[in-house]
């Protein structure tokens, strides 16, 4: 019984595939329906059963064949929609009477209007209330955190504790300020009464005993520093470096220059480090310091004490003499022959070679005043000479046979000659 049913199930399934498969297809414009190509024969009998009909055959065959369907014929029938039939009548709804609105109810159905905080692309003017209405946050219940009132507390009890501070030190200033004022005060009656007291002749009384100064605390403080430098000097020396004594045994005459150690000399006093010159001037930068017409910049020589100028220019002997040997000796050899004196010496030279103690001093050549001879010509007119008679007298011409000979001025010939013919 239950195999039967299976089959009549399966079957019943498989007819209703084939159905919906069918309309599934033509609904579907891809799936083109298949042409069934089976054929069916089919024999009967024609009802003519004569020998002129159909050539005397009693029996037929026919081939059924379906006709082809064109997949692109356009539907045969067209299905129009029917309107559907009334139904039930609608279910009565029932309306409560009709009631007054109040203001509340009015107040309660305004809805704000969405109102965006970045874009306004109309332009309009939005009034202020209604963007806070838009926002929704008059809807919400502000909450205050506790920690507010703590700080404001502390800041209330932090600003008095502050103005407390700031007059007890105003306090403390002043009070300072009124001791400083007595002290100098009673300071100035005291100098005040001291001058009285000198003036009528009254000695003063004698101020509190000085302190005296720990010269033991001193001496220990000196002794110590000097046995540091030595054991500084010490610890150089095996270093290879110079101490303070040796170091300054080397220097260029330019660096002692320089640094105002010019006076090397062992016996003679140190000089200065600053320049002497420079006090006591009748003539300072005020008064101009110099004359105009004047070109020196110092108006004085550098080295002007003789112990400097006996040492900066006298040059160490032997000096050079691990390196270059006898050089010096061989020098003053050749210096002392005749061989490099000139046969004729220069006027107002002296053969012998002073020593030189001080350096090469140029003397400006002076200028002439007056290379016109002006002033000559002006003494002349006031003394009452007839300069006027000299002024010319060279023009006239003088015969000569070929005469170059020129007069002065006094001669009166003005250096031309005139040759004369018949």
């Amino acid at each position: 019984m239950e195999k039967e049913i299976e089959e009549a199930t399966a079957r019943t399934k498989a007819a209703l595939e084939k159905i919906v498969n069918v309309w599934l297809s033509a609904a579907q414009p891809k799936n083109v329906p298949t042409q069934s190509s089976d054929s069916k024969f089919i024999k009967y009998k024609p009802s003519q059963q004569s020998a002129a009909f159909n050539s005397g055959a009693k029996e037929r065959i026919i081939q059924m064949v379906e006709m082809p369907v064109d997949p692109l014929e356009p539907p045969k029938f067209k299905h129009k929609r029917v309107p559907k039939a009334s139904g039930s009548p609608p279910v009565p709804v029932m309306h409560s009477p009709p009631r007054p609105v109040t203001a509340e109810d009015q107040q309660d159905w305004k809805i704000p209007p969405c109102i965006s905080n970045w874009k306004n692309p109309k332009g309009y003017t939005i009034p202020l209330d209604k963007r806070l209405a838009a926002d929704g946050r008059g809807l919400q219940d502000v909450q205050i955190n506790d920690n507010f009132a703590k700080l404001s507390e502390a800041l209330y009890v932090a600003e008095q504790n502050a103005r407390e501070a700031v007059a007890m030190r105003s306090k403390l200033h002043k009070e300072m300020l009124l001791k400083e004022k007595d002290r100098k005060e009673h300071e100035l009656r005291a100098l005040a009464q001291k001058a009285r007291l000198v003036r009528t002749g009254i000695a003063p009384a004698p101020a509190g005993p000085a302190p005296t100064p720990s010269w033991e605390k001193i001496r220990e403080e000196r002794r110590r520093e000097r046995e540091r430098e030595r054991r500084l000097e010490a610890k150089d020396a095996t270093m290879g470096k110079k101490s303070k004594i040796t170091r300054d045994r080397d220097h260029d005459i330019s660096e002692k220059v320089a640094l105002g150690m010019a006076n090397t000399g062992a016996g003679h006093a140190r000089e200065v480090m600053y320049d002497q010159r420079l006090f006591n001037q009748e003539k300072g930068m005020e008064s101009g310091f110099a004359n105009d017409d004047q070109y020196n910049i110092y108006d004085k020589g550098l080295f002007t004490t003789q112990p400097t100028l006996s040492t900066l220019y006298r040059p160490k002997k032997d000096a050079d003499f691990d390196m270059y040997g006898g050089a010096d000796e061989q020098l003053e050899k050749v210096l002392r022959t005749e061989r490099f004196k000139p046969d004729k010496a220069f006027t107002g030279t002296s053969d012998r070679p002073n020593k030189r103690d001080r350096p090469v001093e140029f003397d400006k050549e002076e200028k002439e005043s007056d290379p016109f001879g002006l002033d000559q010509f002006f003494t002349e007119i006031k003394r009452g000479k007839k300069a006027w008679d000299k002024i010319g007298g060279g023009g006239t011409m003088k015969a000569s046979a070929g005469s170059s000979m020129r007069d002065d001025y006094d001669g009166g010939g003005s250096g031309r000659t005139l040759l004369l013919s018949n």
